[in-house]
């Protein structure tokens, strides 16, 4: 089983609206680094891809916005750049070193492919783009196809949400948590539920569920999702406001909802949707602080997003500002 020491820092925004968020970005990157066990020269590695992905987005694009948080499976952390637009009219060509608009050295995002353990980005143009760079302790190939983002509301310096994901002989399974209310009394739920998780997390969902709504009674409880990726199926047990997708590139296949009920309290039977999956289909589930409205009619160039860029991308133009706002992605491996 893949498992981490204890919880992790959550998603770090930092709005790229002025030159000097660029060196914020970078300071933040390598202090991430560091809290996720990163040593060596990877901390200032972390930094350098930060810094060429904000500066990018100072100088090309609008409305954007990098997210810095922990890898959800393995040692590392991950920097995502999200943006409005205008988009790359040549990716390949902005990928080449040497290649520049502004008069610069030109060795932005080649530098970044360069460094990064895992380097994935889409680009439409006059849509905006998005871009994944991995710093891991050793090549994580198990990470691929997984995404997330978790991210505080607005004014609160601790995030009553939490996510992650476990590989176990029982199947890739994932979680996300949403501890009532914000703050501190909801991150210390989240904090608890992971904890439990760490300990069940190959167990039946139903008895995942019932054990984290047993190590939650202390607490003010929280609404949990609980996911598991099995061959030809996803199965998925949720309870309070948080929602399950299945995405396929043309259109959202399946919307699943939770019982109601909160993890800790009142707790309904666990009951367990299994759906068929197709090899290379996503599985999105969320918090309540993404809008469900997304999944409605979303634009086809969403639904083609790979899982690295997904939770970014949701969390940029359907996250409930005011409220605490978590995206997990595993895509169905082929």
């Amino acid at each position: 089983m893949t498992a981490s020491a204890g919880p992790l820092p959550s998603t770090a925004q930092v709005r790229i609206d002025h030159e000097s968020a660029v060196h914020l970005a970078a300071t933040v990157a390598r202090d991430m680094a560091r809290r996720c066990g990163l040593e060596g020269a990877r901390p200032d590695r972390a930094s350098a891809v930060a810094s060429e992905l904000a500066s990018n987005l100072h100088k090309h694009a609008r409305d954007g916005v990098v997210y810095v948080q922990p890898l959800a499976l393995g040692q590392g952390l991950e920097i995502v750049a999200v943006d409005r637009g205008p988009g790359m009219e040549d990716l390949r060509q902005c990928l080449a070193d040497g290649y520049t608009t502004t008069g610069t050295l030109g060795t932005g995002l080649g530098a970044v492919r360069r460094v990064a353990t895992d380097f994935v980005i889409r680009t439409r143009a006059g849509h905006g783009t998005a871009a994944s760079a991995r710093i891991a302790a050793a090549p994580q190939p198990a990470a691929a196809g997984t995404g997330m983002v978790c991210l505080p509301a607005d004014g609160e310096t601790e995030c009553g949400d939490a996510c992650a994901v476990r590989d176990t002989d029982s199947g890739r399974t994932g979680v996300v948590v949403d501890g009532l209310g914000h703050g501190e009394p909801a991150a210390r739920a989240a904090r608890t539920a992971l904890r439990a998780f760490d300990t069940v997390c190959a167990l039946p969902l139903p008895d995942v569920m019932r054990a984290l709504h047993r190590a939650l009674r202390h607490t003010r409880g929280a609404a949990i999702g609980v996911l598991r990726m099995l061959p030809g199926r996803a199965e998925f047990c949720g309870v309070g406001n948080v929602r399950m997708c299945l995405l396929s590139p043309e259109a959202p296949r399946q919307r699943v909802e939770s019982r109601p009920g909160v993890v800790g309290w009142n707790l309904p039977t666990p009951h367990v949707r299994s759906t068929p999956v197709e090899a290379g289909q996503l599985v999105v589930v969320h918090s309540d602080g993404i809008e469900s409205r997304w999944a409605h009619s979303p634009p086809p160039a969403l639904l083609r997003l790979p899982a690295e860029l997904l939770p970014a991308a949701l969390a940029h133009r359907h996250r409930r500002s005011r409220d605490d706002a978590t995206a997990l992605t595993l895509t169905v491996p082929r």
